[in-house]
């Protein structure tokens, strides 16, 4: 008897159905010789920092007495519910996998998690807890579930152990990001007094979205000038735009530069013209999917997944959580048999053996998302989800499209005497092909119908413009950026070093992106929900939890920026490749961590350490109450009683740290305060001290401190 366990009950009762003839029981199916029951996703999470540490006898809530937690060996325990007991329906379905498990008749058990390093482990983990001896554990891999595919799967399954290294992976993300999360949300959370959620991966997703804000918000535009002409030659309008750009302040230039090339003659140079091809887009991953989703439909990543999943679970798609726009060489024939499906229903399609179609090299575990043999009756769909099964078919139907588009190319090289020259470039759709079937459609950019040798009219004339701030992140430019998040470092390797240096550089920024397809979209989804960032429409924007969390984080010196991420992300790719073991890339988490919980021994003067929320630094001037560490500085604890003593946390971008607080208090003036920064951006040192209950700067003695200092 093989027991199969799949990763949800959707999954079961799909494989379930390739089987046939099953009959139900509680909590699984059996029949033919197969037992198919479940997981609820994860069973299993990492246990919580108490049960390494637990707090000292009387003590509860969050505190820094077991932080930073490093496990030597990480615990997994049964789900819990929001009370903190073990899930009722979690617990009872575990049982009834402990007890097919270990039935005497059950002689093979099958791994049928989803097919990626996390379906792989949620199903290891409940095989390895609830298995009490030696049996043969199998892998069924499922690119799509659809009964075909199903059928064909149990009939070639592998050994577990070949998805050790997947596994591998999958667990040292998961110990990572534990690591990461638990200890330090726990410790920017006591530190600000507010619900910090620090992750690996959503700190550089917030970061990147704060910063394109800040940028927009701090961005001065200045004014230029640029020059131009567009006259009218035989009918036509010929628009010339220079590559010139002139200051605001140097418009008499612009107009004597325009004076020098209106009294030149400017002719056809040269004209080329050639019929050609244009090739479809590749086949979607899940990221391009999300991306014209998100840009055509608005569509958030979150939505959008969830739609491309549940037709994945139907039956209708091939699976989501792909980072491949290419299929795999041993799936010709089944490429084949949907492209016969697809003819069959009026299509114009034909298959394709090439290159830019099949390509083994091109994909790390899955192949691009397709169609499946299973068309949908479309009365059934809702109209979202047949706006992503449409746009899925319709690529599909393009890249394997018998007629092809096209169009003819023109490329026009216009020259102003010897001053300069002008490409100007156009395309005309001859017969259009597969652009009748995917949205993605060229257009038309039609060039005047001029020859070598004819004179082109023209008065250029300078134009005044205005340079524009970044725009705001989308889902399809956040999600590249999150795809590639190097490009810019990139292009400018290649405009500092020389091309052999260049080479090494970019290789080792090469594949390396912030999250994966199978996570992403659920961490930005969190950060919607943690009110980090904001998505509108199509527009994502900072919030003020978001604007909070970053700038808090750079005071406490913790540094999760891409840079930190991709260098852990090529880590477990190194894991997953088998380069290095699990505890490797544990053992580099752990010193990132570490480094955050550093506090460095300064000089008074130079000290930063604004404390944990909560920390009594003193007496309050005005009614003797104490004055406590809080959300924005220190404030007197008797506020609800009217006092209103309170000093900011931060004044002119420096740090009041706590020592300081504490002589403010205690004798009414803190030591030299070095690093202030004016309005104007100049640094300054002072003393702080009270005045009427209120802090002041002081800048008595500077002169001779600074004199006795040096």
């Amino acid at each position: 008897m093989t027991l199969i366990i799949a990763e949800k009950p959707s999954l079961g009762r799909n494989i379930a159905a390739g089987i046939g003839n099953m009959s139900r029981r509680d909590g699984y199916l059996e029949g033919g010789g197969y037992i198919v029951s479940w997981a609820f996703g994860h069973l299993f999470s990492l246990a919580d920092i108490e049960a390494y540490s637990p707090p000292p006898a009387g003590k509860t809530g969050w505190s820094m007495d077991n932080l930073p937690c490093f496990p030597e060996k990480f615990l997994f325990e049964l789900r819990k519910d929001s009370s903190k007991q073990v899930d009722g329906g979690v617990y009872k379905q575990f049982k009834i996998l402990e007890t097919l498990c270990n039935r005497e008749d059950v002689d093979t058990i099958v791994n049928a998690g989803d097919a990626d390093r996390e379906g792989e482990i949620i199903v290891r983990l409940c095989i390895s807890n609830a298995l009490h001896s030696e049996k043969i554990i199998k892998r069924l891999w499922l690119p799509d579930q659809t009964p075909e595919t199903v059928a064909a799967a149990l009939s070639d399954m592998k050994d577990d152990a070949e998805y050790d290294n997947l596994a591998s992976e999958g667990f040292a993300r998961t110990y990572i990001d534990w690591l990461y999360g638990v200890n330090l949300t726990r410790y920017a959370t006591l530190r600000t007094g507010a619900l910090l959620r620090v992750g690996r991966v959503i700190v550089p997703i917030v970061k990147a979205v704060y910063d394109r804000d800040m940028a927009i918000k701090n961005f001065v535009p200045e004014k230029y000038y640029s020059i131009s002409s567009a006259e009218e030659t035989n009918g036509c309008k010929v628009e010339l735009n220079s590559k010139k750009k002139f200051k605001f302040n140097e418009y008499a230039m612009a107009e004597r530069t325009c004076e020098e090339y209106n009294a030149c003659d400017a002719y056809v140079e040269n004209v080329k013209s050639k019929k050609d091809t244009i090739s479809p887009g590749k086949l979607y991953s899940l990221s391009k999917l999300q991306n014209v989703l998100g840009k055509k439909y608005k569509m958030s990543m979150a939505e959008s997944l969830d739609i491309i999943q549940k037709l994945y679970e139907e039956g209708y798609l091939t699976y989501p959580r792909t980072n491949s726009e290419y299929l795999a060489t041993a799936e010709k024939d089944k490429i084949k048999k949907i492209v016969g499906i697809c003819a069959n229903i009026g299509y114009p399609v034909v298959f394709k053996d090439k290159k830019t179609i099949f390509d083994d090299s091109k994909i790390e575990s899955h192949s691009a998302i397709t169609p499946t043999y299973k068309i949908p009756d479309k009365n059934r769909l809702t109209e979202k989800q047949m706006q992503v099964y449409s746009t899925v078919i319709r690529r599909f139907v393009a890249v394997f499209c018998a007629e092809e588009c096209v169009a003819r190319r023109v490329e026009m090289t216009v020259k102003v005497g010897e001053l300069e020259e002008f490409t100007l470039k156009g395309l005309t759709i001859l017969e259009k092909g597969w652009t009748k079937y995917d949205d993605s459609t060229q257009k038309d950019k039609v060039l005047p119908p001029l020859a070598k040798g004819d004179k082109v009219n023209i008065r250029f004339a300078p134009a005044e413009k205005e340079t524009s701030p970044p725009k705001h992140y989308t889902i399809e430019t956040l999600n590249n950026y999150l795809k590639n998040p190097f490009r810019d470092e990139k292009a400018a390797i290649d405009d500092s070093v020389g091309a052999d240096d260049a080479a090494e550089y970019k290789a080792m920024l090469e594949g390396v992106e912030l999250g994966t397809e199978a996570t992403r979209t659920g961490i930005i989804d969190n950060a919607r929900k943690s009110e980090y960032i904001n998505l509108k429409k199509d527009v994502y924007t900072i919030m003020p939890n978001g604007i909070f969390l970053i700038e808090s984080l750079e005071r406490m010196k913790i540094v999760m920026d891409k840079f930190k991420t991709s260098e852990m992300g090529r880590e477990l790719k190194k894991v997953y490749r088998g380069e290095s073991e699990i505890s490797d890339a544990v053992e580099l988490a752990k010193l990132e961590i570490a480094r955050c919980f550093k506090r460095a021994d300064a000089p008074i003067e130079e000290d930063t350490d604004t404390g944990f929320f909560g920390d009594v630094v003193g007496k309050c001037p005005l009614c003797r109450a104490d004055v406590v560490r809080n959300r924005y500085g220190y404030g007197c604890s008797a506020y609800k009683e009217g006092c209103k003593f309170s000093v900011n946390a931060y004044i002119c971008s420096r740090a009041v740290s706590v020592s300081n607080m504490k002589l403010l208090l205690a004798e009414g003036r803190t030591s030299k305060i070095k690093g202030f920064t004016s309005r104007k951006g100049t640094l300054f040192d002072a003393f702080l001290r009270l005045e009427n209950g209120k802090c002041v700067f002081d800048f008595n003695d500077i002169q001779r401190v600074n004199t006795a200092e040096n």
